[in-house]
């Protein structure tokens, strides 16, 4: 009466599985809502002007993609969460979308983080003064916003490794073959 089953057992273990994956999931969902509502609310005024995540492209491009990322991380979160077998269809979606994304995410913040370093320090070369100095504020919370988004990067690429170890595991390993009499393997293709 009422004991567990070996179905019972893999249905729990997947549970688990699919418990931690929607947790893992939704980490980077939450920090990309926090590094876009900073990078939202950065703007400064004083004395020199004014200055807006706005005024820069490359900013822009960071709030975007930290809008698609947090969209796409409760979808998927939802989707992870149901219980469900993972089949080959779901797992290449999976895993292509969860590539796309980490390089997505990891391009806004690498291009973030360049202007972020022109704005601390400047290019006399190309007669770009720093900006930092003046707009320190702004400075601050591009710089934490650019940092939570490489979190969210690291997030992604544990997200990533995780569909394509689902996705791969799937598929059989190759059989061996051996064409020649002294031992020596040769890969078939």
């Amino acid at each position: 009466m009422g004991g567990l089953t070996q179905e019972n057992v893999v249905e729990d273990e997947n549970y688990g599985s699919n418990m931690a994956e929607t947790m893992m999931r939704l980490l980077p969902m939450g920090l990309c809502v926090v590094a876009l509502v900073i990078m939202l609310k950065n703007s400064q005024t004083n004395d020199f002007g004014s200055l807006s995540y706005s005024d820069l492209g490359t900013f822009r491009y960071l709030v975007h993609a930290n809008g698609i990322c947090a969209a796409y991380s409760l979808l998927s979160a939802i989707v992870a969460a149901l219980p469900r077998p993972t089949t080959m269809p779901r797992a290449w979606t999976f895993f292509l979308l969860d590539q796309m994304l980490a390089y997505i995410i990891l391009a806004a913040g690498a291009a973030s983080i360049e202007v972020v370093y022109l704005a601390y320090k400047g290019d006399t070369s190309v007669t770009w003064s720093e900006t930092c100095g003046s707009f320190g504020g702004f400075c601050r919370k591009a710089t934490a916003s650019v940092a939570i988004t490489f979190i969210v990067s690291l997030c992604y690429v544990g997200i990533s490794l995780l569909s394509a170890y689902r996705l791969f595991s799937k598929y059989d390993a190759p059989v061996e073959h051996y064409n020649n009499k002294r031992g020596i393997e040769i890969a078939n293709y």
